[in-house]
């Protein structure tokens, strides 16, 4: 693969329980290309998460290294790192993470708050992601007035409102019924096809996993190919 967005060599993290150091993922290398629709399956306990957590920057390896965009991952500081994320990475949960008080609306514009845009751009980029999710009549709305379908579309028009590089996608339909969880996956495929967005999405669901171009799955840490 030339010139991957993602550039992953040789990673390794474990976690400490007590005095004992437990291995979670063990030498992992891997590249991923920049419009990808990739999937990582793998029992519960396989290292999936952790993997999409470091790849999203909000966990840091024990060893090896993760290069998005040229950018090596383990090189910056706290901060800059979070600034990275902020930039670069759009998340979308199992359970929405949706603030129960704030409107749709809302909840889509909190990531622009943290930018320099003007009260009218932060408007229209949240207007376009809602437009972009179905959700354009839903967005004074709250959580508690939506299904759990239309919080997830919510939850992936907050993912997407600062056009990121990468969506990371943690078990986005485990909490939908099945009609509601094709919603989702179609609209993910949508952003994949028509948007370009990269997308690297853990799920145990084989439906789910179907939608993806790619398919890799982890045992005990380690990627089976």
């Amino acid at each position: 693969m030339s010139n991957p967005l993602v550039s992953i060599r040789h990673l390794v993290k474990s976690y400490r329980r007590g005095n004992q150091s437990v291995p979670v993922l063990e030498d992992i290398s891997l590249d991923i290309a920049e419009g990808e629709f990739l999937v990582l399956m793998g029992p519960s306990g396989s290292g999936k998460s952790t993997l999409l957590n470091l790849i999203a920057g909000i966990d840091t390896a024990d060893s090896g290294s993760i290069t998005i965009h040229d950018v090596d991952l383990s090189l910056l500081s706290d901060s800059a790192l979070a600034a990275w994320r902020a930039s670069h990475i759009g998340f979308v949960f199992q359970f929405y993470n949706l603030i129960p008080v704030l409107t749709a609306f809302e909840n889509v514009e909190l990531p622009l708050l943290l930018t320099s845009m003007s009260r009218h751009q932060r408007r229209e980029h949240v207007e376009t992601a809602l437009a972009v999710v179905g959700l354009t009549d839903r967005m004074e709305h709250r959580p508690s007035e939506l299904s759990g379908g239309q919080q997830q579309r919510v939850a992936i028009a907050r993912a997407i409102v600062s056009d990121p590089s990468i969506l990371v996608a943690d078990e986005p339909t485990g909490d939908l019924d099945r009609v509601s969880a094709e919603e989702i996956l179609n609209l993910l495929e949508q952003l994949n096809r028509e948007f370009g967005k990269t997308i690297i999405m853990v799920t145990h669901d084989p439906r789910a996993a179907k939608r993806a171009r790619r398919l890799l799955h982890l045992e005990k840490g380690v990627l089976v190919l």
